[in-house]
């Protein structure tokens, strides 16, 4: 059983190993240098009630993790978020980034978020079969959006909206 809970000053060395392999494994990230555990802990530090993150764990052991992040700080953007998921290379296919997905999605309408995107690696097949039964839509695709190991790479980007309600008077 995958549980989820909000994510700790412990967690830190996990988060940061987790990151590292989806790194690593150029699956999930334009990212390229591996982080450090005192990074990532400065990285927890800053967030806010609107960024949370929070750890996917079985057995006290935390097997992924997931963020919301801020998508753009101009105010128009205040109510569209993105997010991060990372499931640990033993743990993919086990269900964790489907848990964490579903607390990110909950923790976004909580904190008056009005739509979720994402950007993902059209290879990255397990990852847009994730998306897509949690209700995300291809949006467009990034042609040659960075590059990895020398070559090019495409993203695909996706949204889920969460509300139709009209937005907030300001």
């Amino acid at each position: 059983m995958i549980s989820v809970r909000r994510a700790t000053v412990d967690d830190v060395p996990a988060i940061t190993r987790i990151y590292n392999e989806g790194i690593a494994d150029r699956v999930a990230t334009l990212e390229t240098e591996p982080r450090t555990e005192e990074e990532r802990s400065i990285w927890l530090e800053q967030r806010t009630a609107r960024t949370p993150v929070f750890v996917g764990e079985r057995d006290g052991e935390v097997l992924g993790w997931g963020s919301l992040n801020t998508f753009n700080p101009r105010p128009a953007y205040r109510f569209v978020a993105d997010f991060s998921v990372y499931v640990g290379r033993s743990a993919r296919g086990a269900g964790v980034g489907s848990a964490l997905i579903g607390e990110l999605i909950e923790a976004a309408r909580g904190a008056g978020y009005h739509k979720l995107v994402l950007a993902a690696f059209p290879f990255n097949e397990a990852g847009m079969r994730l998306y897509a039964r949690h209700g995300f839509r291809v949006v467009g695709i990034y042609r040659e959006q960075g590059v990895l190991e020398g070559r090019w790479v495409d993203t695909i980007v996706m949204e889920l909206l969460l509300d139709t309600d009209p937005p907030p008077a300001r």
